[in-house]
């Protein structure tokens, strides 16, 4: 008996030991305990102040890269099997509604080979629906299945790409994730702490789609009406305006050689060919690059564009073949470049995004909020404790002691675990306070039940802990389920509430079970009680 009791303290006293460890680590100083308290217990938006993003993906944006990239297949196969085609067109979606209208419209299709050009288009296009306009001209339209895997695909891309970029910043413990109904294509973020946000929106909100495409005028037109006039107000099939800011505007291939999807790496470095200058270098995949290489090396002498975005970064003349890497050069500081590396590096929004709610929860309100939560649970942790004290007399001692070790097991496990403690879990932190009170009372109980039977004190003591054991177990392990749907199905902030709850019920089943038992066995051991202090 009394080896178990010493192996029992000896658990005990290596878990307090572990917990502190995990909170506050070895400090020198009480200055320095806090601090790495603050870091190790991480907080919540409501706590820590930061910024809360509602954000909704231009899906508009990808259906139109994805008609961009049929159409330059379309063309490709047509040259392949020599059917004739005068031009191609897509229509243009201004907002996510217009998406399910997305439409090309094919014009001047050699009659002659119409029946090996609707053959064309199901093998390659099995996703559109051809429908004739005319003898010669078509229109496509994409299937509304397609349409719904387009959207999904599209938020999902933009969920995991702001997820990396949340990541690749470092920051802690933010909440990515779809918000609203999922035809609304919205993101919610939330970024604790956050001391640049305006910086963070940029980079989260930047498309950061990379393209490489060919020059097909190199005439540096002063404006955009200056180009159009050049072209009679037409432009060539399959062609569109890009601004190069400062140095005028291009027509260019609107079908990329070389996408963001393209790119492997990507780096910060000082621009060798202008002092004081900033460039972002980029690695293509391997496939990225052997298309860029005979791309460039049927084009020596021509001209290409590098955008990003919808503006061009730089126009070069292809000088000879290129294989698996190319630089963006011009940028004013080492920040811009190495955020653009960084965007590059997690991979192009599908879409752009466009911020549809913003707010800002200030330091202050974080700090109100931890000192009312931290009031309220000393408040109900003292009304608790001169309670039991009262009702319970000595062995009230016992339970204010093992719900002392409650609470630090729960901020330790929250420490170890890298939890985010909010505000409603520290609302979770008082319920488990409520609830460890509650097993103490349940076993009290049955200790007070037993010994009016009239067993022995040792024997009472047993058969309360033995019979309230299935008691307690029961409760908390419904409480628990409880909590399993609240952490699938909830928010946040719910999430929170639960997981805090669920390790309070843990630490609650052995500090209300095990630590309780070993004082009783302490106060017990080695004498001959004739009344037990209950």
């Amino acid at each position: 008996m009394q080896r178990n009791l010493m192996i029992k303290t000896g658990v005990i006293a290596a878990t307090v030991l572990a917990c502190v460890f995990g909170v506050i680590g070895f400090p020198t100083s009480l200055k320095q305990a806090e601090a790495n308290a603050g870091k190790r217990i991480h907080l919540g938006l409501d706590l820590s102040g930061g910024t809360h993003l509602v954000m909704q993906v231009h899906v508009q944006d990808a259906a139109k890269t994805v008609a961009d990239s049929m159409i330059e297949t379309l063309r490709t196969e047509a040259r392949t099997r020599n059917i004739l085609v005068d031009g191609y067109e897509r229509n243009d979606p201004k907002t996510l509604a217009d998406t399910d209208s997305i439409q090309i419209n094919i014009h001047g299709v050699e009659q002659t080979k119409s029946s090996a050009f609707r053959a064309m288009v199901a093998d390659k296009a099995p996703d559109w629906t051809l429908t004739p306009v005319s003898a010669s001209d078509y229109r496509m339209n994409m299937k509304p299945y397609a349409l719904l895997d387009l959207k999904r695909s599209t938020v999902e891309q933009s969920l995991g790409t702001i997820d990396r970029r949340v990541n690749a910043l470092g920051l802690a413990e933010t909440t990515v994730q779809q918000h609203g109904e999922a035809t609304d294509a919205e993101i919610l973020v939330e970024l604790p702490g956050v001391d640049d946000p305006v910086r963070v929106k940029d980079i989260l909100g930047a498309t950061a789609q990379l393209k490489i495409v060919s020059v097909k005028d190199p005439t540096a037109y002063q404006t955009e009406a200056a180009a159009m006039s050049a072209k009679n107000g037409i432009l060539p099939l399959g062609t569109e305006l890009r601004e190069w800011p400062g140095h005028g505007w291009y027509v260019v291939n609107r079908a990329p050689v070389i996408t963001g999807t393209d790119v492997k790496s990507a780096r910060a470095a000082s621009d060798p060919d202008s002092p004081g200058r900033w460039e972002t270098g980029f690695t293509l995949s391997q496939d990225g690059g052997e298309r860029f290489e005979k791309f460039t090396a049927a084009n020596v002498n021509n001209y290409l564009a590098v955008l990003l975005d919808t503006q061009i970064r730089s126009v070069a003349v292809i000088q000879s073949s290129i294989r698996d890497s190319g630089r963006i050069n011009g940028l004013s500081s080492e920040q811009e470049s190495e955020d653009l590396a960084l965007v590059l590096k997690t991979g192009a929004l599908p879409a752009s995004i466009e911020i549809m709610n913003e707010s800002t929860v200030g330091p202050s309100l974080g700090t109100d909020s931890i000192h009312a939560g931290l009031y309220a649970g000393i408040a109900g942790l003292f009304a608790v404790v001169i309670v039991m004290l009262i009702y319970y007399r000595k062995a009230g001692i016992n339970a204010v002691l093992a719900l002392l070790l409650n609470t630090i097991l729960l901020i330790a496990a929250l420490a170890y675990f890298g939890a985010t403690l909010t505000l409603p879990g520290i609302a979770g932190i008082i319920l488990t306070v409520g609830m460890a009170v509650d097993s103490n009372v349940l076993i009290f109980e049955r200790i007070r039940e037993e010994l009016r039977a009239g067993k022995t004190i040792p024997a009472a003591i047993s058969a309360g802990f033995g019979k309230a054991w299935w008691t307690i177990v029961d409760t908390h392990v419904t409480t628990i389920v409880s909590c399993l749907f609240l952490f699938l199905f909830g928010t946040g902030p719910v999430k929170g509430f639960a997981v805090t709850l669920v390790i309070g019920l843990f630490a609650n089943v052995f500090t209300a079970v095990w630590v309780s038992r070993a004082i009783f066995d302490w106060e017990t051991s080695g004498k001959e009680l004739t009344e037990l202090s209950i």
